[in-house]
């Protein structure tokens, strides 16, 4: 059975009637934590009703869990992954032939981030919500998920049902800009109790349920200050008045940024927590996606240290290497075993957001508003440095001084095929240039941003779309798709068909809140740039 917002809606209010975690059908235990072991009685000890629903929501932004590789390569891998030219397929599936690598969007894909978002996410965040009160630190923690998770969802598509989720069993949706005030509202929120929270208590909260923190709530309070700057400088160009307002408030919180790869965001494995990681899974395990090109040309062009943490040498060769993204009717054993796999291990943690991206965001609020105490040239190498130290790589210091370029040819490690790519990519090296107007220098601050990223390539490709930075090898060929302008990059997803089959109302309404058709090429509100 699919399962569509409409049909996860229709449980939150019955759940919501019932005051439960008991389920009538084998669709509502989906939406419970355990529903075979934890009996009514037994959720109300020792915080498992909040502790449940809050490791469920951890374990659904990027999903994992038992068997659950397939579901983050179909929310995460075959989207922003691939758009933000991080990987490419290396693979065809049966008679897929065109599909979301050729920015021909495939509607079996296109339809898991969004379910699989309200299900796994909002669903267990109204139980929260429901068993919480306004100044309970579960609650407030729980909401920085929900909003970090569904402010992925909203760069995907745009409109979504955000604010009225649950009130009714069709969902109306909010325009984007619209979900991002309630963002905002509701991380000052939560920022607030965290910070009354951890002003005035030493010990940890949610700490057995808590596979990211470990309870730490003063960590937890850095995280949300990095997640609200973020989203103000996403929506900075439509919106500055509000987008400086916020990032203000982020930076002035008595807590900070997350500022140090110990304050890194990472869901870890634990004795509670066990899962395969889905990139070893998708990438090793299944070949099925590997380095892109463009990564290829920039890790490469760079002679960056982080190239060997990022991905494995090429079986055959020894080499890193990538596959240009968008190759028609791809066969496997092309490019096996001549490029990279993702460099991930079985047991590998699940990264939700680096120390270093808030270094990248502070030279951005610099060079935008004058905000911090340092430079912008002081934050970017900030940035570089902390990125570094996340996978304990020295020679930070000589790359931040290094004048290489990225490679101007990609050559295919098929046929030895050269392509030229310097009209492509954005061809400056990491060296500051005090000479240089700002928009070269954010442009560099884009490239090593793009590279600290990874592997959040949803992220990844937001920004790309924001900033027009930076520049990536175009897809092999445009011919497979009639929906986005030749030589651009995919603006969004299209609403899920069972939205049309189940909300049919509410998403034609949504269509109209997008300022165009609903294809892959119109672009969201806060795009504006590119």
């Amino acid at each position: 059975m699919k399962t569509s917002l409409y049909t996860i809606v229709l449980g939150s209010l019955m759940l919501l009637g019932s005051g439960t975690l008991g389920s009538c059908t084998n669709e509502f235990e989906k939406w419970n934590v355990n529903p075979n072991e934890a009996t009514e009685d037994e959720t109300s000890r020792d915080n498992l009703r909040t502790g449940g629903y809050f490791a469920q929501m951890q374990r659904s932004v990027f999903i994992v869990g038992e068997n659950l590789g397939g579901r983050y390569q179909q929310d995460q891998a075959l989207e922003g992954d691939l758009f933000a030219s991080y990987l490419a397929t290396s693979t065809s599936w049966g008679n897929t032939a065109y599909h979301n690598d050729h920015y021909a969007l495939y509607s079996e894909w296109y339809n898991y981030p969004f379910n699989d978002a309200y299900e796994r996410i909002m669903q267990p965040w109204l139980q929260i919500y429901k068993n919480t009160d306004e100044i309970s630190p579960a609650r407030a923690m729980a909401t920085v998920i929900k909003v970090f998770g569904m402010s992925r969802i909203t760069d995907m598509y745009g409109p979504i049902p955000y604010s009225k989720f649950g009130q009714a069993i069709q969902a109306e949706y909010d325009s984007q800009e619209e979900v991002y005030n309630k963002f905002f509202e509701e991380l000052k929120s939560a920022i607030d109790v965290l910070t009354d929270y951890a002003d005035n208590n030493t010990e940890n909260y949610l700490a057995d349920y808590d596979n990211v923190y470990q309870g730490n709530v003063q960590k937890w309070v850095k995280f949300a200050n990095s997640v609200r700057l973020r989203l103000a400088m996403r929506i900075s160009n439509v919106n500055e008045t509000k987008a400086r307002a916020e990032a203000e408030a982020a930076i002035g919180n008595k807590y900070g940024l997350m500022a140090a790869a110990t304050d890194d965001a990472t869901l870890h494995q634990s004795s509670t927590l066990v899962f395969k990681h889905p990139l070893w899974e998708i990438g090793t395990s299944w070949d099925d996606e590997h380095m892109s090109a463009t990564m290829d040309c920039y890790l490469n062009g760079y002679s960056d240290p982080r190239l060997a943490a990022y991905f494995q040498p090429a079986t055959k060769t020894g080499e890193y290497r990538g596959v240009r993204n968008g190759i028609p009717r791809l066969n496997k054993s092309t490019y096996q075993e001549i490029t990279s796999r993702p460099n991930f291990a079985q047991n590998s943690d699940m990264h939700w957001m680096y120390a270093s991206e808030s270094y990248f965001l502070m030279a951005e609020a610099k060079m935008r508003w004058g905000l911090g105490a340092k430079s912008a040239k002081e934050y970017y190498e900030d940035g570089i440095r902390t990125s570094f130290a996340s996978f304990n790589l020295s020679g930070a210091d000589n790359y931040i001084a290094s004048t290489k370029l990225p490679l101007d040819k990609y050559i295919d490690p098929s046929n030895n095929r050269a392509t030229d790519v310097s009209s492509m990519l954005s061809m400056l090296s990491p060296a500051w240039d005090d000479a240089a107007s700002d928009k070269v220098n954010m442009e560099r601050i884009m490239i090593q941003k793009w590279i600290a990223l990874y592997p959040d390539g949803q992220e990844a490709w937001s920004e790309m779309r924001r900033t027009g930075k930076p520049g990536w090898v175009k897809i092999y060929s445009y011919n497979y798709q009639q929906e986005v302008t030749n030589g651009e990059m995919i603006s969004r997803l299209k609403f899920p068909t069972t939205e049309y089959t189940n909300n049919s109302e509410n998403t034609q309404k949504a269509v109209t809140m997008l300022g165009g058709r609903d294809i892959a090429g119109t672009r969201l509100w806060w795009d504006v740039k590119r």
